[in-house]
């Protein structure tokens, strides 16, 4: 007896280790969900800041209709916007590709026509101006406002000059002239995106349309007060504004990227949840061995007028609670991590003297974080499902134990 005892007692602490180890990993793999998840938003939430601080929310397209013409009655074309109640700020533009030389360099660039004076109203390039001035950008005066990469990848400052081409020209005796302009860099911005601080330029809306009559597209930009409604506001200003206008919202120049972060994010999902199936297993696995090993103890229960019902609910309540206990402790953790990630990754770096992003090489410098309530109720769910699946089998196996069997061969 002495020795079936301390048999027993040994098997109890195994099973009990492997329950343990269970539930580690269901936390486990909950707060690696949780963080993994609230940093990928975080970075989604930081780019589209960084696009959304030099792209309009909404751009109102004239197309087939001269530059020139449009920047002329921009006006009342924003007039009409505003009456939408979502829309707060407007500005013309022109837009169009070209072309910046300086000597042996050349740069393909999006030229952008802007106001200066309401250009403040759509974005915020000018508070992203870090060399110059935006206010430089008056008609007739030919300056140009270049992002910091470009002018870096072209030498150029403040006071230099640039020589502009549009893709429109003559056609001679000796081939295609392109129409060219010389330009003065008058500003240089930062929006730290590298995309835009590398193949964006900012002249005054005047020169673009004269600039670009022939193959430019004019219109209004507009800011509106719920940037994630864009879709629903420029369906409703297409419906209300004139036959021809075009209303494009920033989801739409974007929407392979965004795209592209969604299909991760999901994919990223299904990978970590493996590592709570494989907790959920090991949950499985230590229910499976305790019904072994309480095989006598079911029997005499049994014996005793319980029902099987009640014999399986037993080893379902005891994998539930394992369960719910791992999950909650994974939200707990996942949670702390993900609400203060600013201040638990600097502390990871000092303690290892490492720095998970290099500012020369990543446009951001910290990991962001944007924890999101229904990625952690979804999270959870997923979870405690998996950890409830994985009680039903030794849940079953427990209440079809015959009594009469068991008690023969023990």
């Amino acid at each position: 007896m002495t020795r079936t005892r301390g048999r027993g007692r040994k098997g109890d602490r195994f099973v009990s280790f492997i329950a343990g180890t269970s539930m580690v990993g269901i936390a486990l793999g909950v707060a690696a969900l949780i963080i993994v998840l609230s940093v990928m938003n975080g970075f989604q939430v930081d780019v589209r800041d960084r696009m959304l601080s030099v792209l309009p929310h909404i751009q109102l397209v004239v197309p087939n209709e001269d530059p020139v013409a449009v920047t002329d009655n921009w006006q009342k074309l924003a007039e009409q916007a505003k009456q939408n109640p979502q829309v707060e700020g407007a500005s013309a533009f022109v837009a169009a590709g070209g072309m910046l030389a300086r000597g042996d360099v050349l740069k393909g660039v999006e030229i952008r026509g802007i106001d200066p004076k309401n250009e403040g109203n759509v974005s915020e390039l000018p508070q992203q101006m870090i060399n110059g001035a935006l206010d430089s950008l008056e008609p007739g005066s030919f300056k140009l406002v270049i992002g910091s990469n470009l002018a870096q990848y072209m030498g150029v400052t403040v006071g230099d000059t640039l020589l502009l081409m549009t893709p429109q020209g003559s056609i001679n005796p000796s081939g295609f002239s392109p129409r060219m302009r010389q330009f003065t860099v008058s500003g240089i911005f930062s929006s730290g995106h590298y995309e835009y601080d590398s193949n964006m330029a900012f002249i005054a809306v005047k020169d673009a349309a004269v600039l670009f009559r022939d193959v430019g597209s004019a219109g209004v930009r507009l800011k509106i007060h719920d940037m994630i409604g864009a879709p629903e506001v420029a369906t409703q200003l297409t419906n209300s504004l004139p036959p021809g206008v075009v209303a494009r919202d920033w989801t739409m120049d974007n929407r392979t990227w965004f795209a592209a972060v969604k299909t991760e994010k999901r994919m990223m999902f299904l990978i970590l949840v493996l590592i709570v199936a494989v907790a959920a297993f090991n949950l499985l696995s230590s229910l499976v061995m305790a019904v072994k090993d309480k095989q006598s103890d079911i029997a005499i229960l049994r014996t005793l007028g319980v029902s099987p019902f009640q014999i399986g609910k037993i080893f379902l309540v005891q994998g539930s609670l394992i369960g719910f206990i791992g999950t909650f402790l994974g939200v707990l953790c996942g949670c702390l991590v993900a609400y203060n990630i600013d201040v638990v990754i600097p502390f990871i770096e000092r303690l290892f003297g490492i720095h998970f992003l290099d500012p020369s090489i990543y446009f951001v410098s910290t990991l962001p974080s944007h924890p999101e309530v229904d990625d952690i109720g979804l999270i959870g769910i997923t979870s405690l499902v998996l950890s409830l699946l994985a009680t039903i089998y030794p849940s079953w196996r427990a209440s079809r134990l015959q009594p009469a069997e068991v008690l023969r061969h023990d």
